[in-house]
């Protein structure tokens, strides 16, 4: 590994295009309440929205991994390469009822997962798919749990 071990990243940006700009910045900024910063477009069709969503990591997974969350959510498998956001929140069931009451569809209700978490899963705009999670332990608690390790420490099988 070369090239960025020296300057870190400051921010991840996920860029959504969508065809319809209303609709992504209400489930985003007004439903899910990400607040919004100043952000510089020229006018007319030209829009963007800037909406802190906390704290952002990658979770990269394998397909396999993927479908296994796919069958611990409850949530239904989908074709090819998914796209989905997983945003933290302090309490899941209240999320998904407020997405409901705005109009997107849960794909797989509230459910307390393996990797102590309680997940729930809703179809947000332009083809993006959203998990919520809510932590059940700390991260000290949940790394006495077996299956807890980082890719480095696990054992190739």
């Amino acid at each position: 590994m070369s090239g960025m071990s020296t300057q870190s990243p400051r921010q991840l940006r996920l860029i959504i295009e969508t065809d319809d700009f209303d609709e992504a910045v209400h489930f985003y900024r007004d439903v899910l309440g990400m607040p919004e910063q100043p952000a510089f477009a020229s006018g007319g069709d030209d829009r963007v929205a800037i909406l802190h969503a906390g704290i952002a990591t990658i979770e990269v997974a394998s397909p396999v991994h993927a479908r296994n969350i796919d069958e611990v959510e409850g949530a239904p498998p989908a074709d090819g390469v998914v796209l989905r956001l997983a945003l933290e929140v302090d309490d899941t069931a209240t999320a998904v009822a407020l997405t409901e009451d705005a109009g997107a569809t849960t794909l797989a209700p509230p459910v307390t997962t393996p990797f102590r978490t309680l997940n729930a899963r809703v179809q947000g705009p332009a083809g993006w798919q959203v998990t919520f999670f809510q932590e059940l332990e700390s991260l000290e608690e949940r790394v006495q749990h077996e299956g807890f390790r980082t890719d480095t420490d696990r054992e190739p099988q």
